[in-house]
């Protein structure tokens, strides 16, 4: 059945499909989290090599997957099977993946520096890339999949429910089981043998968690937009490709994204050397922190819907967002201003977890509200180019980001190098003076990179009636193309052909 057979059919998507498609978000947040999180400190404390160096290939990897991610992008927007345009290359990446991901985290024992530098390099690639082939085209099912301005929203915060539990679900789970620490004080984060069945379980994880939402949303491809049936010479293709970034809301959105990948580069990056070194906090704590993180996540999911659907996507993303980067700044802040309590102390852990749970529901929030508002963008382009190009948007939204982004990794090692953090230190060894400098280059690197995406989100012009109105053009142009479509011989060009539009 084609989209033009059923344009004027409205269906409604069921619980189960919207449930298996949001669980393919598992993967992706499983793997990045555990490269934000552990990677930077496996390969520097654990495996031993300096930061400049794991920060440069970092950097490099990710360059890499954002030029890849386009290709991606246009081509599955094109791409003609019996499977549709994006399933295909979800099915491609099921098994090379967690393949890759599992050997990232296992190098050998006995090789030297260049050499190891060299299987990160590879396999870091590798791991971007395999994500890039199941999440660009996963992330282009969401437009087709929801259209309507509050059930889109409600898609996503599924989405970002599977997110909280592969991402810090896993993470919870290996501070407190594949990489806690002994009473002896042996094994932790720090020690080389946890990684191992860490790596395994995520594997495994990733690779279910693929093929289930892949083959579970397979029965939508009938309904979901076909390729279109023409030749387009590079001429053509690049005029197009200008014509469709050009939109001002992908702008807008694509502006912002770039400082907010840049900050969560920045931050993921020094996550652990500030909880194990800033703060001084024990594996338990560690772990009891990704708790309280978790918790957050699934009450920001719930909320992100309702702060949407009351104030609107725009003022709701900017009001969960400024408060949240506020909040996480604070207890740094105060430490830096001698107000903070000190280190061991029940005080300090209520300051540290208050500020994790509230910044974790609102990240969390942010995150849902973002997510939507970028697939708000499809229908917009659609109307002024005619073409439906999910994939060619996300795409170029994730070019530019992991562009910018790799520069995140980068200055968290460059960071630590400048202030001259030891290698292998123990959490009570390192001088006060390098854990002030760091809190000192941490703020207002934070506050300075979310406040500019902050600003730029003020210039986003898609509300709920604006979108409305798109849809609006969009059935009529289907209507219009189901009548042009009867006739034998068309006089002109076939006007744009939307997928049906589904409630909720």
């Amino acid at each position: 059945m084609t989209a033009t057979a059923i344009t004027s059919t409205e269906r409604k998507l069921g619980a189960g499909t919207k449930l298996l498609y949001a669980l393919g978000a598992t993967a992706t947040s499983l793997k990045a989290r555990a490269l934000s999180t552990f990677l930077l400190i496996f390969y520097n404390q654990v495996v031993g090599l300096p930061p400049k160096y794991v920060g440069l290939i970092l950097m490099v990897a990710i360059v890499v997957d954002a030029v890849v991610d386009p290709l991606v992008g246009q081509i599955s927007d094109n791409f003609k099977s019996r499977w549709g345009r994006r399933h295909p290359f979800m099915i491609a990446a099921a098994l090379p993946y967690p393949l890759a991901f599992f050997l990232l985290w296992n190098p050998p024992t006995d090789w030297s520096d260049p050499m190891l530098l060299g299987w990160l390099a590879v396999l870091l690639i590798g791991v971007r890339i395999l994500d890039t082939f199941f999440e660009l085209p996963h992330q282009a099912l969401a437009p087709e999949l929801a259209y309507e301005y509050d059930s889109r929203t409600r898609l996503m915060a599924l989405r970002h429910f599977f997110t909280v539990i592969g991402g810090l679900g896993m993470q919870v789970m290996a501070y407190r089981v594949f990489l806690k620490e002994n009473p002896d004080g042996s094994g932790g984060v720090l020690a080389r043998d946890g990684y191992f069945l860490y790596s395994l379980v995520g594997a495994l994880i990733i690779f279910t968690t693929m093929v289930i939402s892949t083959l579970g949303t397979l029965n939508q491809v009938p309904y979901l937009r076909q390729a279109p049936a023409r030749k387009v010479k590079l001429k053509v293709m690049a005029r197009e490709v200008i014509q469709t970034l050009s939109n001002r809301a992908f702008l807008v959105i694509t502006g912002a994204a770039m400082f907010i990948s840049i900050a969560v580069g920045v931050r993921n990056g020094l996550e652990l050397y500030i909880g194990l070194y800033f703060w001084n906090l024990t594996q338990p704590q560690l772990a009891t922190l990704a708790t309280v993180s978790v918790t957050g996540g699934f009450i920001g999911t719930a909320l992100a819907p309702i702060v949407a659907s009351k104030l609107g996507k725009k003022i709701g993303l900017i009001t969960v967002f400024g408060t949240a980067v506020l909040v996480h700044v604070t207890p740094v802040s105060l430490r830096l201003l001698g107000l903070a309590p000190a280190n061991g102390t029940p005080e300090l852990l209520m300051l540290i977890y208050g500020e994790e749970i509230i910044n974790s529901t609102l990240a969390a929030a942010t995150g849902v509200i973002l997510a939507s508002i970028v697939a708000d963008v499809v229908e917009d382009a659609e109307v002024k180019t005619g073409r439906r190009s999910e994939g060619l948007l996300l795409s170029a939204t994730a070019l530019v980001r992991k562009i910018v982004s790799s520069g995140g990794p980068f200055i968290a090692t460059m960071v630590l190098t400048l202030v001259a953090f030891p290698i292998g230190a123990e959490r009570t060894e390192v001088a006060p003076e390098v854990l002030h400098s760091l809190g000192m280059a941490y703020v207002p690197t934070i506050l300075g990179l979310y406040g500019v995406a902050i600003a730029a989100l003020f210039m986003f012009n898609i509300t709920r009636q604006k979108h409305e109105e798109n849809l609006r053009t969009l059935r009529e142009a289907a209507a219009l193309a189901e009548n042009v479509s009867t006739t034998d011989e068309p006089e002109g060009p076939v006007p744009p052909v939307p997928a049906p539009t589904r409630r909720g």
